[in-house]
């Protein structure tokens, strides 16, 4: 399910197309994924609640449903307002109501393995690009055109999406992995589960919220952009160009399922903020690579790990940090940062590049706003029961 949910991130395929086709800017096409994002991140919260009432089916095969029906309907794209109603809302609403069950689901199955457990549920998400993005840029749009791949990628989805959905349960009431209890747990906030009332007054909570505004601009500001960039620093060919969508691909997931694990080991803010500082670094380095293949490769691959890091822990750190009862709504609130994200990350890359005409000053700009994130991190501590925060 999360395959298909996550060609979100291979929205940067679509956007020379549309381009060309339509004539739009690329603050124009940057504004789909940017509306796309805040719908996603905002229908998150409605759904983690629908799902902490009434469980995972409903939500995700509303979720499934909507996003096949986003990528179908955009096949008859003739203007902007419809895109962004097609792929940005319709296309939105599909992903918040889709994302929405995997982390609460595997919070509740793996209680002792919470970091490896989700990273490897939303790892899909961020492998769902590297299939198919590929499969659209290379294959689908040169046989087909444009608006045959959005009907045929529709119609793949809605098959993904439904079988998922029909998979996922909650565990029984009470469950308990063998040889394991709360008591064991040392990442749990005292064993209380918060209610998003008192998860927001909790100085945590906002600190977090910041940091990962903030961290994932800096990544959304790629993603967005990859693909074009590749091709403005002399990267030719669709299939170079596009190989570094699938990199980036692997090392957000990679990210999503290696970093959830290291959490488990080594604390979720110790990680985040771990990542977060090296992505501060990479964003400069990427834009420093130029058309050093090689070297370009590499840093995609380390600045999508970073991303990809803080979807899987912030998920992760939300259950722990605030209880399980209310994992789904309490990291809706949580997940809201990712849609800010998406304002601030794909309008930094398609403004400025339309002013400069080069990705110089996005770059730039990513690594300023990764260092403020950083610093949130740095000021961030788990919750005690009472509220309080722990040393």
């Amino acid at each position: 399910m999360n395959l298909a949910l996550g060609t979100l991130y291979g929205w940067s395929v679509f956007v020379t197309p549309l381009e060309e086709k339509f004539g739009w800017t690329r603050a124009d096409t940057s504004m789909v994924f940017t509306i796309a994002v805040i719908v996603f991140a905002l229908s998150f919260v409605v759904a983690g609640r629908l799902q902490d009432k009434f469980g995972p089916l409903v939500c995700s095969l509303t979720g499934g449903v909507l996003v096949s029906l986003g990528f179908y309907l955009s096949s008859f794209t003739t203007s902007l307002t419809y895109l962004y109603l097609c792929f940005g809302v319709i296309g939105g609403l599909g992903n918040g109501f889709g994302y929405a069950t995997p982390i609460p689901v595997m919070a509740k199955w793996f209680p002792d393995k919470r970091g490896l457990a989700v990273g490897i549920a939303v790892g899909g998400y961020g492998a769902g690009s590297a299939i198919f993005g590929p499969l659209a840029q290379l294959k689908l749009i040169p046989a087909y055109g444009l608006p045959a791949t959005f009907q045929i990628l529709g119609v793949i989805f809605l098959v993904m999406t439904v079988a998922g959905a029909l998979l996922l349960r909650n565990p029984p009431q009470g469950y308990r992995p063998d040889g394991w209890s709360l008591e064991m747990s040392t990442k749990s906030a005292a064993g209380r589960n918060f209610t998003p009332g008192e998860m927001l007054r909790t100085p945590t909570f906002y600190l977090m919220w910041m940091g990962y505004a903030l961290g994932c601009s800096a990544g959304l500001m790629v993603i967005s952009q990859l693909v074009p960039f590749a091709r403005s620093v002399g990267i030719a060919g669709s299939a170079l160009s596009t190989m570094t969508l699938v990199v980036g691909a692997f090392g957000n997931a990679s990210g999503r399922i290696l970093s959830g694990w290291l959490s488990d080991r080594l604390g979720r803010i110790n990680v985040l903020r771990t990542m977060i500082g090296i992505s501060m670094i990479a964003m400069p380095v990427l834009y420093a690579a130029g058309s050093n293949v090689a070297v370009l490769y590499a840093t995609v691959f380390v600045v999508y790990w970073c991303y990809g890091t803080q979807l899987s822990v912030n998920g992760v750190a939300a259950s722990d940090f605030w209880g399980i009862k209310n994992a789904g709504v309490n990291y809706g609130f949580l997940f809201t940062a990712w849609g800010v994200a998406g304002i601030i990350g794909p309008r930094i890359g398609g403004v400025l590049y339309d002013r400069y005409h080069n990705y110089q000053a996005a770059f730039y700009s990513a690594a300023v706003l990764a260092a403020f994130a950083l610093m949130c991190e740095l000021g961030a501590r788990r919750p005690l029961a009472n509220g309080a925060r722990n040393a």
